[in-house]
């Protein structure tokens, strides 16, 4: 008899670990080829908003790649038009938000609508992109931002135009992301080509404003960036991230540094998210999740999967990511398990 319960008693607890393996969220999160993803709770609910990100081809063949620059390179992005959302109650269920923004709302922008950064602020919802991946500043688009009542839209255009619409200290105006600093500042991180700029916003989020020094367009460069910034504060140090390498290869990935302030200067400290050969390449252009209240960090990244060596086919995956007891960032592991099931801390 005894042995008959600890056979029992195993087999349970077989049931239960496979239990427990079913509310894993796997990676990716969800279906489709989705790049860029930036992560928030709003009202209560998980958000991802990331950059749809498949290909378009002449004759249904071979990719036509933005690297080339050939006549056809708008319409290679002519299929990057339009912008889904997905929300969750736990990070692994997901249901998908359709078309929350296109290009028939913000008629300035005629193709490659990417990198949506959200920000709540006086009960609206700010969905800032990048547009028209301007080459020089006799081109015409940039940085822009749309607004809602409710963060799975409907967006309407916020301004009729780009927010930045112009290169400033190199840096290409795309790959925005939004910081509200402790002291209620709101400050604006974008730029690519290797060139990072941080911007102050207007409390209306209409317009660029001035530094205490007088100045519009800080420069905060670290070594090695290419592109994707990211911000984020824990124990009173700020942590600077973005990302490296080329976004169609294998070696992107996402690096970081830490500072005492949100204009650094920001010295490297290590890689933290890379490819891994056995589980997928490519990873990077990330965003951070905090559960609110608590000392629990995850980060969502695009990586490309196994097998698929078409440059914009990306998936959006989420892991942990830890600290160090110096506050040091320790490296991720990327997997195709993905995180378990977390529900959001009931607000009080």
């Amino acid at each position: 008899m005894v042995k008959r319960l600890t056979v029992l008693w195993a087999a349970a607890l077989l049931c239960l670990s496979c239990g427990e393996r079913k509310v894993m969220s796997g990676n990716p999160l969800f279906e489709g080829w989705y790049a860029d993803p930036e992560v928030a709770v709003l009202e209560g609910d998980y958000w991802i908003f990331p950059t749809y990100s498949d290909i378009w081809t002449e004759d249904g063949s071979e990719p036509v790649y933005p690297e080339k620059r050939t006549a056809a390179y708008s319409q290679q992005y002519n299929v990057q038009t339009f912008m889904d959302a997905f929300s969750s109650k736990d990070l692994v269920h997901w249901t998908k938000h359709p078309r929350v923004l296109t290009t028939e709302i913000i008629p300035w922008v005629e193709y490659a609508m990417w990198a949506p950064a959200v920000f709540p602020h006086k009960g609206k919802y700010y969905l800032f992109f990048s547009g028209n991946d301007i080459q020089n500043d006799e081109q015409y688009g940039g940085i822009g931002v749309a607004v809602a009542d409710h963060p799975g839209g409907p967006y309407q255009d916020a301004l009729g135009k780009p927010l930045i619409d112009k290169f400033h200290n190199g840096a290409q105006p795309i790959d925005q992301f939004v910081f509200r600093d402790d002291d209620g500042n709101i400050y604006m991180y974008y730029g690519g080509w290797r060139h990072c700029n941080v911007v102050r916003l207007s409390d209306g989020l209409d317009r660029v404003i001035p530094f205490d020094d007088g100045t519009m367009y800080k420069e905060v460069t670290p070594e090695d960036y290419v592109e994707g910034p990211f911000m984020f504060k824990r124990n009173g140090k700020y942590y600077f991230m973005w990302s490296e390498g080329g976004w169609t290869g294998p070696d992107y990935r996402v690096a970081y540094a830490m500072a005492d302030s949100p204009f650094g200067p920001f010295k490297r400290v290590a890689t933290i998210l890379q490819q891994d050969p056995d589980v997928g390449t490519g990873a990077g252009h990330h965003s951070v999740l905090q559960i609110p209240g608590r000392d629990e960090w995850y980060i969502v990244y695009h990586r490309h999967p196994l097998g698929d060596d078409k440059g914009p086919h990306r998936v959006t995956c989420i892991d942990r990511m830890e600290f160090a007891p110096d506050g040091t960032i320790l490296p991720v592991k990327i997997t195709f398990e993905g995180v378990a099931a977390v529900k959001l801390p009931a607000i009080r």
